[in-house]
């Protein structure tokens, strides 16, 4: 699945799509094209997700997460955000090949998304309950009456009174507009929805109600979520399935057990290796070395090299492809053309 061929936007069209798949996205690639330089952020990823999975996007900061999110949508910013390749399916529709009317109607019914920061998500002259029925009077045959009630019932259902309905943003905690932001992006129950570092903004506590509410609303209303963050602990608590990011690919892809059991990348052992243990109090953080490279300046091979312990100078010379070591499991490293290679992540706080 990972491995898929380059081909062009408009030869991808034309595929037939299987429709057991809610959001399927092809070989995707997005470049922000500047006077003087161009960004490359998302450098071929693919990606399938079935009724009522979640899959979770994670990586650093620049790993192309939050571009994804938004090409899915087709929302980038043009100029300079452009999707130069790939295919991406809503229901089985083409997003790309959508005219802005079409675009219009598709997002908020059948795909939505919550942002990360809910301060600046929501219309600050406008009451919660106003810019919830917008959602709903955009895409359901309901009067202004009826769209305001159904907005307030939508609060009533992410745990905030009905009754506040008629206040504005400010008159909130940022859990609370967090909430209120998700109750938008669930209005017109969305067959996908993605949720773009929802709960960065939050605090512990906070955090764990609008994860154990996006939970329990995914389940109640059958929907499929994109979980983008760069948290693991979020990612183990919500998601069935896992695409770890760098440098704008999918160095690592499987199942929530794959990833976690029995990591395969060195830039997964990193993450988790930099994670505190409580068993290991006394015990010094082990950060990955180095930073993520320029996105104007890949390198023509693995971009993880220069902070990779097992690099070899065949790393550095082409490009990496990935490779299927499982039923489910997917990695984009050249390393295990040695038989003899593993990653050997010892777990319960041991040393390694």
């Amino acid at each position: 699945m990972l491995r898929k061929k380059s081909t062009s936007v408009r030869n991808t069209h034309d595929v037939h799509r299987d429709s057991e798949y809610v959001l399927d996205v092809q070989d995707l690639v997005v470049h922000y094209e500047l006077e003087d330089e161009t960004v490359e952020a998302v450098n071929g990823i693919s990606f399938k997700l079935k009724k009522g999975e979640t899959i979770g996007l994670v990586g650093e900061t620049g790993a192309g997460k939050t571009s994804t999110a938004l090409a899915i949508l087709n929302m980038l910013p043009n100029p300079p955000g452009v999707i130069k390749n790939g295919a991406i399916f809503v229901e089985g529709r083409d997003i790309l090949k959508m005219k802005p009317n079409e675009l219009e109607r598709v997002r908020g019914k059948d795909i939505s998304i919550i942002f990360q920061d809910p301060m600046t998500s929501l219309n600050p002259v406008m009451t919660v309950g106003e810019q919830i029925a917008e959602s709903i009077l955009l895409h359901e045959n309901v009067s202004k009456s009826e769209a305001f009630e159904r907005a307030k019932q939508m609060l009533e259902t992410v745990g905030i009174p009905g009754s506040r309905a008629i206040e504005y943003p400010h008159q909130f905690s940022g859990g609370m507009k967090q909430r209120v932001v998700i109750a938008i992006a669930l209005a017109c129950s969305p067959r996908c929805l993605l949720a773009d570092e929802p709960t960065t903004a939050l605090d512990v506590t906070i955090q764990a109600q609008v994860l154990d509410m996006m939970n329990e609303l995914k389940d109640r209303f059958g929907t499929s979520l994109v979980m983008i963050t760069h948290d693991l602990g979020v990612i183990a608590s919500i998601c069935d399935t896992v695409a770890v990011m760098y440098a704008g690919r999918i160095v690592e892809y499987g199942t929530l057990e794959d990833v976690f059991n029995h990591p395969l990348h060195p830039y997964t052992e990193g993450l988790f290796n930099s994670l505190p243990r409580i068993s290991q109090k006394g015990d010094k953080l082990k950060p990955i070395p180095g930073l993520m490279p320029d996105p104007t300046k890949l390198p023509v091979g693995c971009a993880f090299e220069p902070r990779c312990k097992y690099a070899t100078e065949a790393c550095r010379n082409k490009r990496i492809e990935s490779r299927q070591m499982g039923e489910t499991h997917y990695v984009l490293c050249d390393a295990y053309d040695d038989p003899a290679f593993h990653i050997d992540m010892k777990r319960g706080g041991e040393d390694e």
